[in-house]
């Protein structure tokens, strides 16, 4: 694991995407109890985005961290992201805007948000770079990275030509690691190669490597361990060289104290837990799933006009697909009675201009509408 940022307590990150909800608005009293039980425990890294909860999430943050503690107490990362900006004098006052919403002078990390080859032409437009640069040297930003969703090669092209960037987010976990469309292997490989500390995000990829199908569930019950699977799949990636941080998106409590519980005296992987990690890894590759990590970003921001709620909608098709449960049939009911069913799609394809994973989203939601709607 990497050593930079010394100010940066563990190797464990609070990722404030998916926080405690009640209904449509932030749970914040149990926010609240998390993010003591966080700080608590020795940890001090929060994580957020504008976009993030419909805008809630820098909100809650100042309602829960920045108002009840020292500024010394934690360090605060948030993010520029594409629909936010449209030219080079937009940026600023977003950027103020974030700081006013959660409550701070200044982010210890800024990151330009979800790079991919597309979007990482408007930020070259837009200076984007450049300015975060600027108000680094106006001490308004400590350290300037970016995330990324993409291929490796573009990767390289963004650190080729802003070799100034301190860190790079990535997506990585132990289910993406040889995957060919998300390549976690080779982007982690251009972040060595740039000598660059890496965050990691999705490291239980939404979820996804929680609640594992039957025979990959026995892989990891058979080592006796006493451990949760969500903890083989963080300290898979905090096993990494280079990985400076692995952000978990905790909804409750409960996964804050499970998380805190092995990352607090954190051990890297053992030889007979790496090999469960490979079993597990090939009886998922046999049941052809939708790789969806339910970052809600194809439904956010009137992505889909059709009010489609696909991250969930998948859900459905992946639940049915691994466990053969018929209770999703009366579960996609109800997940698409006051919303557009799979078969409402107009294929408008603004889904897929911001799937960070760069899904078929049009051709998967005819597959659930032939499996669901019949």
């Amino acid at each position: 694991m990497d050593k930079s940022f010394p100010e940066i307590k563990t190797f464990f990150g609070f990722g404030c995407m998916r926080l405690p909800m009640n209904g449509s608005e932030v749970d914040i009293e149990q926010f609240k109890e998390m993010t003591d039980y966080f700080l608590e425990n020795g940890f001090n890294y929060f994580d957020t985005a504008h976009g993030y909860i419909d805008g809630k999430s820098e909100k809650a943050i100042k309602v829960a961290l920045t108002d009840r503690y020292p500024r010394d107490k934690y360090l605060l990362t948030d993010k520029l992201t594409e629909p936010y900006f449209k030219t080079e004098a937009d940026i600023r006052p977003f950027f103020q805007s974030q700081l006013d919403a959660c409550g701070v002078e200044y982010f210890d990390f800024y990151l330009m948000h979800a790079q991919n080859a597309g979007n990482f032409q408007h930020f070259k437009k837009c200076r984007a770079y450049e300015t975060a640069f600027e108000l680094k040297k106006e001490g308004k930003i400590k350290h300037v990275g970016l995330s990324f969703h993409d291929r490796a090669e573009v990767l390289d092209e963004i650190l080729t030509t802003y070799p100034e960037v301190d860190i790079v987010q990535i997506q990585f976990n132990y289910l993406d690691y040889d995957d060919p469309s998300v390549q976690s292997r080779k982007v982690y490989d251009v972040c060595r190669k740039h000598n660059k500390p890496i965050i990691v995000m999705e490291p239980v990829k939404g979820g996804t490597l929680v609640k594992l199908p039957e025979a990959a569930q026995k892989v990891f019950d058979d080592l006796d361990a006493g451990l949760s699977n969500a903890s083989y799949a963080i300290r898979f990636a905090a096993h990494q060289e280079g990985i400076r941080i692995v952000l978990s998106g905790m909804s409750d409590m409960a996964q804050m104290k499970d998380n805190v519980s092995y990352m607090k005296d954190f051990q890297p992987l053992s030889e007979e837990e790496l090999g469960a990690i490979a079993k597990v890894t090939a009886i998922y590759k046999g049941l052809d799933m939708i790789p969806c990590t339910a970052c809600h970003y194809c439904v956010e921001e009137n992505h889909c006009p059709m009010e489609i709620k696909i991250p969930e909608l998948f859900a459905c098709m992946n639940t049915k697909k691994i466990f053969n449960d018929w209770n999703q049939n009366m579960y996609y009911g109800l997940v698409t009675k006051d919303s557009g069913k799979a078969s409402a799609c107009i294929e408008c394809g603004g889904c897929e201009a911001v799937c960070p994973q760069h899904l078929e989203i049009r051709a998967l939601l005819k597959d659930v509408a032939a499996e669901f709607e019949k």
